[in-house]
């Protein structure tokens, strides 16, 4: 059988780190005949060779290659792209991991599109991910129509042939930036990118020992030089004009002024400052025109307009501003969807300041400025800077990040802005609308993981980004609103609770540590007015949500117990606990009722008293509230008909099956306008 995947691991020294990566690949749902492993040992001096080895021997598809230290990962990597028999090639870092199903999913992506380079979804737990990337599938794309140049780290899979057929390799020996030199060699002759964003295929992992690759300090002469040569690419792939200053910008807005921006700038001592500004100086003058600066946010622009003027006190003055700006995200309403997503409602805006202050505009003569108080101390007198035409730029989104895997999820969101009057001729904008978080999925992504999920606002404007947590200040009446649920088959509990002491909104889904005991305790116990035993719970459910089993517990005065079975089952929009109608074996009497909705070795919810007649018959208090009138005529009416449609699928099924097609059809719709 052909190899459809050759894994290529750069591998120096590990120890334990590479532990991970390992077992990750050995995990894989891709046969093993169907893909092979190529470790590089770069002249690792501990026991990482024989460690390999004896790897190999025990895996027939993961192969050691041994080379003299070459002291960076670029050889490496072309020695496993030479030696490579898949169809494609997957990089991977020795402190990093894939997912279980990474590599065929990769691979089906690219075989059926032809592709000449897969990206699959990251999520990293220490470094920047360029989500946008990430937020839909795209089955083709190249450079010209996709932000590709958002993800120029080499984590990717690409056609073997691809690679061979341009020559694209990586530069040998120390040197930085070798990534974006690749990736941007890369995208430009590829015909077919592909993009895999429902499904995260890689994870960026921290060391605790913070040596992961890059972490090391620059030395800006080498670095710089080293990014000329991707400038240099971009340039010579490009005619002058938009596409060209967007690239260009990329890199300007990152690499460059990134550099120069907090909190590292903040760090530096004067001379590692002037080492850093002469270094880039030259290429802002060789390369960033002038439609690259003017298309830079507000606040960027100001930055690019003091390295222009060579102000490198004044740089520092403003990113200490800077790290002052904050986003603000105020939580004004929740409410779970007959669909099963939570529909979060709020106001987004950036603050600066200790007192999280409004960032505040100006308005004069018909324009908007960005406040003078807030570049009077690095502009020259009376110079404003004018944002009329960024307006409208301003966004905010909602996502759903893991705590713990660090994976993000985009959710579905929709915002209005509205520029507000603050007195004295100063206004902000006020960014305004609902997110659709959704635990459950959306199309082309299944459920969330079991985990703590955080919601985050990012806000942006102006040419920055910043993120939010959402809770701390919301509306009074939201924590009532936060009620748990219950979702999917088999079903899951997802427990909404605010952060201790942060105060902030989180979804721990199935259980991580919270329980449905605590977070329905103290909400209301209804009971149903007739018919079989029943209590509604606040606890929301939908009709996808499958039965849960349940052990009742009825405690006597005398302290004994008794297990009886018992169910939740949805019932227009909630969790009805259902008990069995006769209780055998329990003794006459008045007993109190409690539910083990988290397990059996979990804390029981106290629900209310029951009775226990002498035929056994279970009767609920007549002290419980009754369920809304309303709520149950639907309920009832509900079940009749879901009754009605068993009866006909168990007796009409077999005979309508026989009947022509056209009957068939006759006899459906006759069927659904009796029982809808």
């Amino acid at each position: 059988m052909s190899i459809k995947v050759s894994v290529i691991i750069p591998v120096y020294n590990p120890g334990k780190y590479i532990e991970p990566c390992i077992d990750s690949l050995l995990r894989q749902t891709l046969p093993a005949e169907e893909f092979e492993v190529l470790f590089v040992n770069d002249g690792s001096t501990d026991d990482t060779a024989e460690k390999l080895d004896s790897l190999a021997k025990e895996h027939p598809h993961f192969r050691a290659i041994h080379i003299p230290n070459s002291g960076w990962p670029g050889k490496p990597r072309n020695i496993g792209v030479g030696e490579a028999k898949g169809e494609y090639v997957q990089f991977v870092d020795q402190d990093d991991y894939l997912a279980s199903d990474a590599l065929r999913r990769l691979y089906d992506m690219g075989h059926r599109n032809g592709s000449d380079i897969v990206i699959g979804k990251v999520a990293s737990n220490f470094r920047g991910v360029p989500h946008g990337v990430f937020r839909l599938d795209r089955e083709k794309c190249t450079i010209h129509d996709a932000p590709l140049y958002d993800s120029l780290t080499p984590h990717k899979m690409f056609r073997t042939e691809f690679l061979r057929e341009n020559n694209i390799a990586y530069p040998e020996g120390k040197r930085r930036l070798e990534d974006q030199l690749y990736m941007m060699e890369a995208y430009f002759p590829a015909k077919v990118v592909s993009i895999l964003g429902s499904y995260t295929c890689y994870y960026y992992s921290k060391r605790d020992d913070g040596n992961n690759a890059g972490s090391a300090r620059i030395i800006p002469s080498g670095y710089y030089g080293n990014l000329r040569e991707v400038l240099d690419v971009v340039v010579a792939n490009t005619e002058p004009g938009a596409f060209r200053d967007l690239l260009l910008r990329r890199f300007y807005r990152v690499e460059m002024l990134g550099r120069l921006s907090e909190p590292s700038v903040l760090k530096y001592d004067e001379a590692y400052l002037d080492e850093m500004v002469e270094a880039i100086r030259p290429l802002e003058r060789d390369f960033m025109t002038e439609g690259v600066h003017d298309g830079l946010g507000a606040l960027t622009r100001v930055r690019s307009t003091l390295l222009r003027r060579d102000d490198r006190q004044a740089l520092v003055r403003f990113a200490r501003f800077m790290s002052s700006i904050k986003g603000a995200a105020r939580l004004e309403d929740v409410a779970w969807q007959p669909d099963g997503k939570l529909a979060v409602t709020v106001s987004a805006r950036l603050t600066h300041g200790e007192n999280s202050e409004p960032l505040k505009l100006l308005r004069r003569d018909g324009r908007v400025y960005l406040h003078p108080d807030f570049v009077e101390d690095v502009l020259k007198d009376g110079e404003l800077v004018d944002v009329t035409d960024e307006l409208g730029d301003f966004k905010a989104e909602m996502s759903l990040r893991n705590r713990e895997t660090a994976v993000e999820w985009s959710c579905a969101a929709k915002y209005t802005s509205e520029v507000v009057d603050l007195g004295d001729d100063a206004c902000e904008v006020v960014l305004r609308g609902t997110g659709q978080v959704a635990p459950q999925g959306v199309k082309g992504r299944g459920p969330v993981s079991r985990g703590f999920w955080d919601i985050w606002v990012p806000v942006r404007g102006l040419g920055v980004v910043r993120k939010a947590r959402l809770g701390a200040d919301r509306a009074p009446h939201v924590d009532a609103d936060c009620r748990p649920a219950l979702l999917g088959s088999p079903s899951r509990a997802v427990i909404l609770y605010f952060t201790d002491p942060h105060g902030n909104l989180t979804l721990d889904v199935a259980r991580r540590s919270k329980k449905l005991q605590t977070y329905l305790e103290g909400r209301p116990v209804l009971r149903m007015p007739s018919g079989r035993p029943e209590l509604r719970l606040d606890l929301f459910s939908r009709p996808a949500t499958a039965p849960y089993k349940t052990d009742l517990i009825l405690t006597g005065a005398d302290g004994r117990t008794f297990v009886l079975p018992g169910e939740v089952r949805h019932v227009a929009s909630r969790g009805h606990v259902v008990l069995p109608e006769r209780a055998a074996g329990v003794p006459a009497g008045d007993w109190k009722l409690a539910a083990k909705l988290d397990g059996e070795k979990s804390a029981a919810l106290d629900l209310c008293e029951v009775t226990i007649q002498g035929n056994g018959k279970v009767q609920i208090s007549a002290a419980v509230p009754v369920v809304d009138p309303e709520v149950v005529r639907t309920a009832l009416a509900k079940r009749r008909k879901a009754a009605i449609r068993r009866r006909l699928r168990a007796v009409g099924g077999p005979v309508v099956r026989r009947l022509p097609s056209p009957a068939r059809e006759k006899l459906s719709g006759l069927a659904k306008k009796l029982v809808g």
